[in-house]
């Protein structure tokens, strides 16, 4: 199996190299992690993969499908659930523990994070894209953080007046999926369940995240 496990963003702390070298470092309480599906590709399913859940949620709080889902692999219903494909069957069974072990054992010295950005709400030109914004001098009356004329018909020419796709304006900032990539693992805490990695790490503090082993560096 692929080492990868879900996990939580803690914050952010530092430690030292032998070298006296001081790394800052980003904190994920990974794991553990229950097996909740196991999927072969020699079943109707047609692909290998395994289903992992993290973080137990209260039965109330889940639906009867959830509590069923999880009751197969004997746990209890989990807050943050993901599935992880392989390219081969996988020797884990349902209701197996993966924990930070998994990185220890294989060696592993960077790994990709996946995450869900900081959400910051509908945000103007200027804050969404670093625009400039108008001039400050005389003739700009309330509208210096303005991003401008849209619409300008050569912008379009030989399909429409109206404005291109894609246009860079005003809209939702954040809250999208985004992938660290090759970010350097430097601790593994089995006793605590603890990884400590340098590098960017989507999304705030508290915000559920996955962690695998990098596939374009070992």
């Amino acid at each position: 199996m692929v080492p990868a496990i879900l996990g939580k963003k803690i914050g952010m702390t530092q430690v030292f190299a032998p070298t006296g070298e001081r790394i800052p470092v980003t904190v994920i309480q990974a794991g553990p992690c229950v097996v909740t599906q196991v999927k072969c590709g020699d079943g109707p399913d047609g692909y290998d993969g395994v289903q992992l859940g993290f973080d137990d949620v209260k039965p109330h709080r889940a639906t009867l499908a959830e509590i069923g889902h999880a009751r197969k692999a004997q746990t209890a219903p989990k807050r943050f659930v993901r599935e992880i494909a392989l390219t081969e069957p996988t020797e884990h069974a349902l209701g197996d523990t993966i924990t930070v072990d998994v990185f220890k054992d294989a060696d592993v010295k960077f790994v990709d994070v996946f995450g869900v950005t900081k959400g910051k709400g509908f945000q103007g030109g200027m804050k969404r894209y670093g625009f400039g914004g108008q001039p400050a001098s005389h003739g700009v009356e309330r509208k210096h953080r303005s991003q401008g004329s849209i619409g300008g018909h050569a912008s379009d020419r030989g399909r429409s007046g109206g404005i291109r796709k894609g246009k860079r304006m005003s809209g939702q900032t954040g809250h999208v999926r985004r992938t660290a990539r090759c970010q350097a693992l430097v601790g593994v805490d089995a006793e605590h369940n603890m990884l400590l990695i340098r590098g960017s790490v989507p999304g705030p503090n508290g915000g559920y995240v996955v962690v695998r082993k990098s596939k374009t560096r070992s």
